[in-house]
């Protein structure tokens, strides 16, 4: 039994693009990053999922349980944080995360008191006195005060500074040590290489991997800038992505034998060569952008 299942997930809103044929088997206990620029359908894919929005064609489970016929009893077993939250303006927090521990059959106050110290959250305030990033506390909080069994984040450090960010990490893997189950969707890269084991990429609603962080992070990726004696007119080379090309320069990605690469660019006078490794978001960025062919 996976925690996160879906077969073929589809979701259309006819000429707009929703999600197309996603499948996902993430494991209990896992942490998984849900990557993907803004529009990628990653919130879709949540939506869906949460039966918030109703598929097209396919099927997920959350816990074994079929997310449109046992929604009901699958709100018992996670946390949702959504990438905006919004709230009665003249709710006081201590209120709304009270009325919000009353749906579960357990007593959250502890745990609520023990979540506004950590996010450093004063529960007597009103919901319109917060700043943005208040707000995504009181949403964390939420989230997290029945301590689920799954959590599913989205776009979830909107608006915290680093700080707490920092804390909010540590929260994160503080859960997961207790056995809870991260769902992680974000654009930003260095979040997800810092908190997840595994990641899917997804790019015009279509997931075009899903790998371990380790498998790629070890994956033979270099990062090469090469300088011209004269300036560039024609180059192929072989087991290179994201060719940027200016003047008498040349860099790019490069997956390959290494030897191979030096013989290619040994018919060009060379100037300068650079080989680096490349960071986790310049290997990742090659599934954003559309290669010219």
């Amino acid at each position: 039994m996976y925690a996160i299942e879906t077969n073929n997930l589809c979701k259309s809103y006819g000429k707009a693009r929703g999600i197309i044929d996603v499948n996902l088997k993430i494991e209990n206990n896992e942490v998984f990053g849900f990557i993907g620029p803004n529009g990628a359908g990653k919130s879709t894919t949540i939506r869906t999922i949460l039966n918030f929005i109703f598929p097209t064609s396919g099927s997920a489970k959350i816990m074994g349980f079929d997310c449109i016929k046992e929604s009901k009893k699958i709100r018992e077993l996670i946390g949702y944080l959504p990438s905006e939250v919004n709230y009665y303006d003249d709710m006081k927090i201590r209120d709304l995360l009270e009325y919000s521990g009353k749906f579960y059959n357990k007593d959250c106050s502890k745990r609520i008191k023990e979540l506004s110290d950590i996010f450093e959250v004063d529960s007597s305030k009103k919901i319109n006195q917060l700043s943005l990033g208040n707000k995504k506390k009181v949403g964390i909080i939420q989230a997290l005060l029945h301590e689920p069994k799954l959590v599913i984040l989205d776009e979830p450090t909107s608006g915290l500074d680093p700080l707490m960010q920092k804390t909010f990490f540590e929260v994160l893997r503080e859960e997961n040590k207790k056995g809870a189950t991260i769902f992680f969707s974000s654009h930003i890269l260095s979040e997800v290489q810092e908190m997840c084991n595994k990641v899917a990429i997804i790019k015009e609603g279509k997931i075009l991997k899903t790998e371990e962080i380790s498998k790629l992070r070890d994956a033979q990726f270099k990062k090469v800038m090469v300088n011209f004696n004269n300036e560039i007119l024609n180059i192929n080379i072989p087991g290179a992505i994201n060719t940027i090309k200016l003047g008498t320069s040349v860099k790019f990605l490069y997956n390959g034998d290494i030897n191979a690469l030096i013989d290619n660019l040994h018919k060009n006078k060379i100037k300068n060569l650079t080989i680096e490794e490349p960071s986790l978001e310049e290997i990742f960025m090659h599934y954003y952008t559309k290669e010219d062919k």
